[in-house]
């Protein structure tokens, strides 16, 4: 990585020209629905009660057909179809990897593209979700870093990522039913394209939407955001969001953490540390998960291991180990199993819980970092992205 390289690219996305016609009630608050059906006719007296009723045909029972919400009369089924739509990001392509991984290309406003990935586990399964086309960082080990922030996903691009998951795993309760435990989806991580804390509001509303208790029902404790280390984002998330909270660590000076995490130039580990002291207090989160990707010969020594305890004593903690995924081009190479179990066991011996993440769907490159649009792969230009943005 150059000495000059960015600490983070041009934040400015492409501004999206709002499509005309009916307006999409997918991602909009509770009071922005009640604002939008007011402004379309709905006695404000009736308003909230509406707003109940179509929040739990959409988030409950997964319903995008205003005819199928029997407890509205025909007539005002009639002017909700006129004046609002319910659209989710379209699924361009579903790959399925030999271990049970399913990665989705969906498409959304503008045609650009984003990828999420379902990972089904014994007695859970985990949605790894984007919040950006795209990233704002440029962390030299992330494939998903080399292409170039297009701009920010809207709440209803984010939520639409889970409602197309659940589609396509069958997972909606019939009409009437309550939501059923063992769920199939039970698990979201704000994991997959972008930073997070660089589109904030939209991601809070999205997560929010996740977690009312009258639609998806996911508890908080239940959605992981991972964030590269945004410090003045970080007491926001715990107060406004109150999920759990992973960062990206991957080294234990701010010599190497320069090189993998450039924000690190912007706010370093000793400001991200004292952020993150501060988390599970205000939030009341358990702990804080340190991501530590496992790179041969950069940040994988006992020394490295070592250091890592005293930075984080004081902070509910575990450390999850990642090996490196590969990619074509990738400046590093995964550390030998033996290093990474030499590490765990360091991390281990000092009380914190130090697992090693399995990779999974690296056969269709869906695993941790390895996530990058078809939009990108194909090197559409800006003069293309803006054109189809309807500039």
């Amino acid at each position: 990585m150059s000495a000059n390289a960015p600490i983070t690219q041009d934040v400015m996305t492409i501004p999206r020209k709002l499509p005309d016609g009916p307006i999409n009630l997918i991602g909009l608050t509770r009071d922005a629905m009640r604002d939008a059906l007011i402004a379309h006719g709905t006695p404000e007296k009736q308003a909230k009660m509406r707003v109940g009723q179509i929040w739990q045909w959409i988030y409950q029972w997964g319903m995008r057909d205003f005819a199928e919400m029997t407890n509205l009369s025909k007539a005002y089924r009639v002017q909700l179809a006129e004046a609002f739509v319910i659209e989710i990001p379209e699924v361009v392509s579903k790959q399925v990897s030999i271990d049970g991984t399913r990665k989705y290309l969906v498409r959304i406003a503008g045609g650009h593209e984003v990828e999420v990935v379902y990972i089904p586990e014994d007695g859970r399964g985990t949605l790894c979700i984007s919040s950006q086309v795209g990233c704002t960082l440029t962390c030299s080990f992330c494939h998903t870093g080399t292409q170039k922030l297009v701009r920010n996903l809207t709440a209803g691009e984010i939520i639409g990522q889970v409602m197309m998951a659940r589609d396509d795993l069958g997972e909606w309760p019939e009409v009437g039913a309550p939501n059923v435990e063992g769920r199939l989806l039970s698990n979201i991580v704000l994991m997959g394209m972008g930073e997070p804390l660089y589109n904030f509001e939209n991601v809070r509303d999205a997560m929010k939407i996740a977690m009312d208790p009258e639609g998806i029902q996911l508890s908080r404790r239940r959605i992981t955001l991972s964030t590269s280390g945004v410090v003045p984002e970080i007491a926001r998330t715990a107060e406004e969001i109150g999920c759990l909270l992973a960062v990206s660590f991957h080294a234990t000076t701010d010599e190497v953490r320069n090189g993998l995490v450039p924000i690190n130039k912007r706010w370093n580990i000793a400001e991200l540390l004292d952020a993150l002291r501060a988390y599970p207090k205000v939030s009341n989160s358990e702990r804080i998960t340190f991501e530590y990707v496992m790179l041969k010969n950069v940040n994988d020594s006992d020394e490295d291991a070592r250091r890592l305890i005293e930075l984080i004593k004081g902070i509910p903690a575990k450390i999850n180990l990642i090996p490196f995924n590969e990619w074509p081009g990738a400046p590093y190479t995964r550390s030998s199993n033996n290093r990474i179990h030499a590490f765990a066991d360091i991390i281990h011996e000092a009380g914190y819980a130090s697992p090693i993440r399995k990779p999974r769907g690296e056969d269709i490159m869906a695993a941790c970092g390895q996530l990058k649009s078809a939009t990108e792969r194909a090197r559409k230009s800006r003069a293309q992205i803006a054109s189809e943005a309807g500039l």
